[in-house]
């Protein structure tokens, strides 16, 4: 198996079925918590970045030749995502001055929970990327899919705090 192939499916999480993106999801929502837990929101930015810049070699990679295939297996794109969509509040707590073992639960679920729906629902600008069909568009869906799940996690904090107040 190619270093690629490795990283595309995120170390086997999108072999797993049904649904391997939100398999691929929810083994990145594990993942990214851990780093916020060992590095709180700068390590987890750090992480983001790179694993972005990585997803795009591994997917240009795994599908050259291959126009318009988004295979299921891929997940690398979900973990770019996901990690975009939890360091919206992850910088909030660090922001707060929260220690890095604090990641109140309503935060990561709704961070998963939102980038799931944009990344099925394909709103907007994520079917527009998803539209372009090439290895590229693979990744930067769920990169628009992780921005509005990030956005909307914040947007429904701002609510709970205001009516929790």
């Amino acid at each position: 198996m190619t270093l690629s192939r490795i990283v595309s499916i995120f170390f086997g999480a999108g072999l797993l079925r049904p649904a391997p993106g939100t398999w691929g999801s929810a083994a990145a929502l594990v993942v990214g918590l851990l780093l916020h837990r060992i590095g709180h929101f700068p390590l987890l930015a750090v992480a983001t970045v790179l694993v972005t810049l990585i997803g795009f070699w591994a997917c240009r990679t795994e599908l050259a030749g291959k126009p318009g295939e988004d295979p299921s297996e891929i997940v690398i794109d979900e973990v770019a995502g996901m990690w975009i969509a939890l360091s919206f509040p992850s910088f909030a707590f660090w922001y707060a001055g929260l220690a890095a073992d604090t990641f109140p639960y309503p935060g990561w679920v709704t961070a998963f929970l939102l980038f799931r729906l944009f990344d099925v629902w394909k709103p907007w600008l994520v079917g527009r990327a998803d539209a372009r069909g090439d290895a590229d568009g693979v990744m930067i869906d769920d990169l628009w899919a992780g921005l509005f799940a990030g956005i909307g996690t914040m947007v429904f904090a701002a609510i709970a705090h205001l009516v929790l107040m």
